[in-house]
């Protein structure tokens, strides 16, 4: 119990302190003293409180939910698939729902048609789907784990070649700057995106919460699960629908971030020592928020005002965690 309460107060701590980091640097730099007084209301300056409210803490507030959306995401299909170095980034299915979005705004925009943030999210949530489904076929042929990992990295491959040929060949300029999109990107979040992620993710997540008990039977084998009465079939269902509801999301509104997915899960349980979901789903969220901002705060800052993509960031200082634990393994 006490590794725990120290394990979840330290993500506390390094989730806070990144929130103000983040809300506080940048091209245009805050005085603590300044920050405090724009965030609890007082007077500044036009500008100053626009930079704040209108531009980061939006930011900020989509970095660390869909941070925690990608590592629940590759905790859940960690789960499924029972192997450590699955995620969605390495399986494909990030890259489906890429090239979903991708198609889909090139098809609508050609024809003047805007395309909403639902719509978005139900354009990678179909190719997250329709990519999760290559993988379960092939998963059917290919007995081996290896195979089916590397399967889903030429699945990913394939998609992000199709995705690149599309934008390179459109012409509309707003087609144009899907280029960036597809690097992996938090830059341009309003409140409207915030409202719609928090509710799309809190529910996708409260969700999975609810499956912990049968999750962690799950993990034990089919069988045994099986045998506590659990719908093995129905989990397996839900569990793909959540992981791809929640990879979706974060595909939709930044692109595809790699890496966060397969590396937060094994920290998460390295910190607590434990394998139990009721306390891995929250740490996985919190963890993978931090991380995530942290990263994102790296792409912005480190050399300012050029931004980095995001996916850049997070493969330089989550690779080596991926390349430990399959050496430890």
């Amino acid at each position: 119990m006490r590794r725990y309460v120290i394990s979840f107060g330290a993500i506390f701590a390094l989730l806070t302190g990144l929130i103000m980091w983040n809300v506080g640097s940048g091209s245009v730099e805050f005085a603590p003293g300044e920050l405090i007084e724009i965030l609890s209301g007082g007077g500044a300056e036009g500008t100053a409180r626009r930079i704040i409210w209108d531009i980061r803490l939006p930011r900020i507030i989509a970095a660390v939910f869909l941070g925690g959306s990608l590592s629940v995401s590759g905790y859940l299909l960690q789960s499924f698939f029972g192997n450590p170095i699955a995620g969605p980034y390495v399986l494909g299915i990030s890259s489906g729902a890429k090239l979903s979005v991708a198609l889909t705004m090139i098809f609508l925009l050609e024809r003047g048609i805007q395309i909403g943030s639902f719509g978005m999210i139900a354009a990678a949530f179909a190719g997250s789907l329709v990519s999760m489904g290559f993988i379960l076929v092939i998963s059917v042929r290919v007995g081996k784990m290896p195979l089916l990992i590397v399967c889903g990295i030429m699945i990913g491959y394939i998609c992000s070649a199709v995705t690149d040929f599309c934008i390179t060949f459109a012409d509309d300029s707003d087609i144009v700057n899907l280029h960036n999109w597809s690097m992996g990107s938090f830059s341009g979040m309003n409140w409207g995106n915030v409202r719609i992620i928090i509710a799309v993710v809190c529910t996708a997540v409260i969700l999975t919460f609810f499956l912990s008990k049968p999750i962690g039977a799950y993990r034990m084998g089919e069988a045994y699960a099986a045998n506590l009465g659990v719908n093995v079939r129905g989990l397996r269902v839900s569990l793909i629908l959540l992981s791809s509801l929640l990879s979706a999301c974060v595909t939709a509104f930044a692109g595809p971030i790699s890496f966060v997915g397969i590396a937060v899960p094994h920290l998460v349980k390295t910190m607590t020592g434990t394998a139990k979901p009721a306390l891995l789903i929250p740490g996985c969220f919190l963890c993978g928020g931090a991380l995530t901002l942290f990263c994102d705060g790296m792409a912005r800052t480190a050399f300012a005002p050029t931004e980095l993509s995001i996916s850049s960031v997070t493969a330089v200082f989550l690779a080596p965690v991926v390349i430990g634990m399959m050496l430890k393994r």
